[in-house]
């Protein structure tokens, strides 16, 4: 038997008709691009403009999105990805074609490597370009969405207009469907410039798809941690970006599970909780105890190189592994895979686990810690240790920070308390230099309410100076702090270590705070002394600011090689 439904969604109203049969004049592609964002539901968009993306751009002063312009693609990509960390949302991120597109790759890597949700909407060569042949076009490629392909989720290229609202809904579905992800979309100037007689694009429906867990492989799941004697919980990204962290904590609780957080997943776990093991992953003591596990759950993580101590580990128990990730699953060790959403498989974990007593749990999670912190107390490393607790201290707990590729940033994997779960942002998906001050202006456009911490080396840093000049334009609420160290100072220290002595790790530097005043920053030069009263104060001052900290730190030494 047959039904014919045709739900009151798909009958227009008759204002509906009204506007469809008369849209506005003087719309072009541009203007289905933002209409169909707005659709969607998005607010901000990010970018840069560029020749054959005008159409997209005019159109934007059509609309009721917020521009937030960046200097530097790359650093765009960045600003997008933070936003659609913080907010689990879809971050447009609108560029031109050839140099303008392809300067974006570094960030949507880290995008892709970080599970950030970034729809990259670009710019094309005119229609007649596509498809590879030599035309001479300006920023001609031969196929620019071949350079993109093994980089994001998914790439859709569009031909005609009537093509732009399906295919932006497609991918920012794709963008959301866990695990989150950066996705790729360009449309021709042409298209992007032509008059379209095709209606306002209202009424867009891209709701991700739900990645749910097979409940036999869960109840297997459940029986194994139920029946474990010694269980341990790896807790990776993918908790806190599918907001689970209090069904990881009732789990644990329930099973008397000590838990360790990537550095992904930092904030997942509460930090000072009697079953927490921090996120020490780079310290065979903590690698001894998870091998130690005879059942080792491991939620939101592949258990990569960082994940697993430098592919040291080797788990002697059985793995559970719940990944979002196809790819992931299993690629690092043998496990029961379970191909879910954190949050849902955990929710069916917490339904079916018995109930553990396990009262020397909480004394084996001291225990490690203890020997932890007497591994690091012997390595005369106090300065780096005082300036992560000067900057905790300082930081409100609600507010988001985001490191750089730096010292600080290597220890605060770590040792830095997030407090709470999606506040501790860093670029160790892909390992690029430059994320953290693109990235914190990405996070105070979500959210002006709150300060925003960035972290760089000097190295670092002057990948994003062009940035300081967008943090003033927009008045976004971003504290940068910046160690100068004199060079790339954990390339020095890996060098040193390797070879006796480094190549190419020492820079000439501009005088950070006058640079920054130049752009009508304020800035200060601070000492590990006067550190905690000058992020104290630049954090309780609207609008961005600069703390320059010369000093040099240094790594505690690794228990891998």
């Amino acid at each position: 038997m047959t039904h014919d439904h045709h739900g009151p969604e798909l009958l227009p109203t008759a204002a509906q008709t009204e506007a469809a049969l008369n849209p506005p004049p003087g719309r072009n592609g541009g203007d289905l691009v933002v209409e169909t964002l707005q659709s969607l539901g998005a607010t901000t968009v990010f970018g840069l403009p560029g020749q054959h993306a005008l159409g997209m751009f005019d159109a934007l002063r059509r609309s009721d999105l917020r521009y937030v312009g960046l200097r530097v693609e790359n650093n765009a990509g960045f600003a997008a990805d933070a936003y659609g960390r913080v907010t689990g949302e879809a971050a447009p991120l609108l560029l031109s074609t050839g140099p303008g597109a392809l300067t974006s790759l570094a960030a949507l890597q880290e995008a892709a490597a970080a599970s950030a949700p970034v729809l990259a909407i670009s710019s094309q060569v005119p229609v007649a370009g596509l498809g590879g042949g030599r035309h001479g076009y300006l920023h001609e490629l031969r196929d620019q969405k071949a350079a993109f392909r093994d980089v994001v989720k998914s790439v859709h290229t569009v031909r005609t207009a009537s093509q732009i609202p399906s295919a932006i809904a497609r991918a920012w579905q794709s963008a959301l469907t866990a695990p989150h992800g950066p996705v790729w979309v360009e449309i021709p100037q042409d298209v992007l410039l032509a008059e379209t007689p095709i209606p306002v694009v209202t009424g867009l429906d891209a709701t991700p798809d739900e990645v749910f867990p097979r409940p036999e492989l869960t109840a297997v799941a459940a029986d194994l941690l139920s029946r474990a004697e010694r269980p341990v919980i790896i807790a990776g990204g993918g908790v806190v970006r599918s907001d689970a962290s209090g069904k990881l904590r009732a789990l644990a609780e329930k099973l008397d599970a000590p838990v360790v957080t990537t550095f992904g997943g930092k904030g997942a776990f509460p930090w000072d909780h009697e079953l927490s093991l921090q996120s020490w992953l780079e310290d065979r003591h903590t690698t001894d105890f998870l091998e130690d596990a005879d059942v080792l759950l491991v939620v939101g993580s592949g258990l990569g190189e960082l994940s697993s101590n430098y592919h040291t580990f080797r788990p002697r128990g059985r793995v559970v592994q719940i990944e979002a990730d196809l790819g992931k699953l299993e690629s690092n060790h043998p496990a029961l895979g379970i191909h879910a959403d954190a949050r849902l498989a955990l929710g069916a974990l917490l339904e079916t686990v018995r109930e553990r007593g396990d009262t020397g749990a909480a004394e084996r999670v001291r225990g490690v810690l203890d020997a932890v912190r007497e591994r690091i107390a012997g390595q005369g490393l106090d300065l780096e240790q005082s300036l992560l607790t000067t900057i905790r201290a300082a930081l409100p707990d609600s507010s988001p920070s985001f490191w750089d590729m730096t010292i600080l940033a290597y220890w605060a994997w770590s040792a830095f308390d997030a407090r709470r779960p999606n506040t501790m942002h860093s670029a160790q998906g892909a390992g690029g230099l430059g994320y953290g001050f693109p990235a914190a202006l990405g996070a105070a456009a979500a959210d002006p309410s709150r300060p925003v911490l960035a972290v760089s080396g000097d190295g670092g840093a002057m990948y994003s100076i062009a940035e300081l000049a967008t943090a003033r334009q927009y008045d976004l609420n971003v504290t940068w702090l910046i160690v100068d160290d004199g060079g790339y100072g954990i390339l020095r220290e890996y060098m040193t270590d390797t070879f006796g002595e480094a190549t190419g790790t020492e820079l000439s530097r501009p005088d950070f705070v006058a640079l920054a005043e130049s752009f009508g920053v304020p800035a200060t030069l601070a000492t590990p002394d006067t550190l905690g009263a000058t992020l104290t104060k630049s954090f309780g001052q609207p609008g961005p600011s600069v703390v320059v900290l010369p000093a040099v730190l240094r790594m505690f030494a690794p228990t891998h090689l």
